[in-house]
């Protein structure tokens, strides 16, 4: 007997509805979402024993350790320029001279003043002696009765008056003396000379070029000279890090200019006073300079093990020549503050915080003036990691020490090789209690998905 037309239709109406059933069973199963296991999928790591060295990590500008900034006291023309940038240097070698007739004019002038001063001081003294002697005379008249008494007092008066001007001419002669000294001196800062060896790592001045004395103002930079053998990055490090950061800790220094190298470095400074940027602001940044003395190129190790990665230990001492380091090149530190070997740790992203007043772990029971009335007491925050046994999440109170950029140590809490779970970051952080049912996600469910996506 013939299907009618009606019929046809309903059949393969209800073949599809059947195939689309089976093809959602199918997806359903291999997602899990039709398991008998109706637990929270997790994702878990295993507690290890590991080496873990906690890392600063900054970046900055590289500079000379010993930089001296070169500037005139005088101002003037400067005449003479021997040295161009990037002439290597010995203390006390001619850097430049400025033009001297101006001050070459002022000692003369001195000289002169000298002179004068100490011409009046002579006729000083023989005023003096002139009047010294009609005092010793008018007293012995006085004495005989052969002059009155205001004759004797007017004698004795111009002695006095002498013996003053004698004082006064003394130290007219010690200013004008002084001067004298000032005057060249000033003469003598006309030229220039090298503090310090070392090479001309900037030059700002030109010959023929006036220049500012620092005596009168800040003065005008002309030149600077660096010992560029002894090279040091400054890096500013985050107030939270800083306290982590002590003199001699050892870094491994990165140079953009040299992508393949590593740099040995060592911690040689810490600053007392911050940095602070946008201040006042909700972007304000508190950092404090740090600087690292760049002693050598090295290779880092990058072994892994079976376990895991092995964390390199801090920079090894072998060493090789520096390359040509530049003033201002750009660079991140490394900073190594501390290393622990074979302690318990967990990757960072396990250990999260409860509050015990309102979530405490299996056998435990909260105070009963929490149960009744939980707003009346204050947070009880415990850093926690959870654990899988028997298909459910079991809550463990942690201490923790040092970190690194994966794992974070264990220092009590934890013996090492139990299943701790480490995300999703929403469970481990927010959603999961003790005694909660967990299911383990497949470890090949991710990348399977993954390629699916690609």
């Amino acid at each position: 007997m013939a299907l009618t037309r009606a019929t046809r239709r309903l059949l393969i109406v209800m073949l599809a509805l059947i195939g689309l059933l089976l093809g959602i069973s199918a997806v359903g199963s291999a997602l899990g979402l039709f398991s008998r296991n109706t637990g929270l999928e997790v994702e878990v790591d295993k507690a290890t024993r590991r080496s873990i060295t906690q890392v600063v990590t900054a970046s900055g500008s590289v500079q000379p350790e010993v930089e001296v900034t070169i500037s005139p006291d005088v101002s003037g023309e400067i005449v003479e320029l021997p040295v161009k940038e990037g002439d290597r240097v010995v203390r006390g070698q001619l850097l430049a001279r400025i033009r001297p007739d101006f001050y070459e004019a002022q000692v003369q002038q001195a000289e002169a003043g000298v002179a004068q001063a100490r011409a009046v001081m002579k006729q000083r003294e023989a005023d003096l002696i002139r009047s010294e002697a009609e005092y010793k005379r008018q007293q012995m008249l006085f004495e005989r009765n052969a002059i009155s008494a205001s004759d004797f007092d007017a004698a004795r008066s111009q002695y006095e008056v002498a013996k003053s001007a004698l004082e006064a001419a003394r130290h007219a002669v010690a200013s004008a003396e002084a001067q004298l000294r000032e005057a060249r001196e000033q003469l003598a800062k006309t030229v220039i000379y090298a503090p310090m060896s070392g090479i001309i790592s900037k030059l700002n001045v030109e010959l023929g070029e006036r220049v500012v004395g620092t005596s009168q103002m800040a003065g005008t930079e002309m030149m600077r000279i660096a010992r560029l053998e002894q090279m040091e990055i400054e890096v500013d490090v985050n107030e939270n890090d800083v306290v982590n950061i002590s003199i001699g800790d050892t870094a491994a220094v990165h140079i953009d200019a040299y992508p393949e190298r590593t740099f040995r470095g060592l911690v040689t400074q810490i600053a007392n006073s911050a940095r602070i940027a946008n201040q006042g602001t909700q972007e304000q940044v508190t950092n404090f300079p740090v600087k690292v003395r760049i002693l050598g190129s090295v290779a880092l190790p990058t072994t892994t093990a079976a376990s895991g990665p092995v964390v390199s230990e801090e920079v090894p001492t072998t060493t090789e020549l520096l390359p040509p380091l530049r003033p201002g090149m750009s660079g991140t530190v490394d900073i190594y503050t501390k290393t622990v070997f074979d302690v318990v740790a967990v990757p960072i992203q396990a250990v999260t915080v409860r509050d015990f007043n309102r979530v405490r772990p299996e056998g435990q029971t909260a105070p009963a003036d929490t149960a009744q009335n939980p707003s009346v007491l204050k947070e009880d925050l415990r850093k926690v990691v959870f654990l899988v046994e028997n298909g459910k999440a079991k809550m463990v109170e942690v201490q923790t020490g040092i970190a690194d950029d994966t794992h974070i140590e264990i220092t009590a809490g934890l013996a090492g090789g139990e299943t701790v779970i480490i995300g999703p970051y929403r469970a481990v952080s927010q959603t999961l209690r003790p005694g909660m049912p967990v299911r383990i996600r497949p470890p090949e469910r991710t990348p399977r998905l993954m390629a699916t996506v690609q």
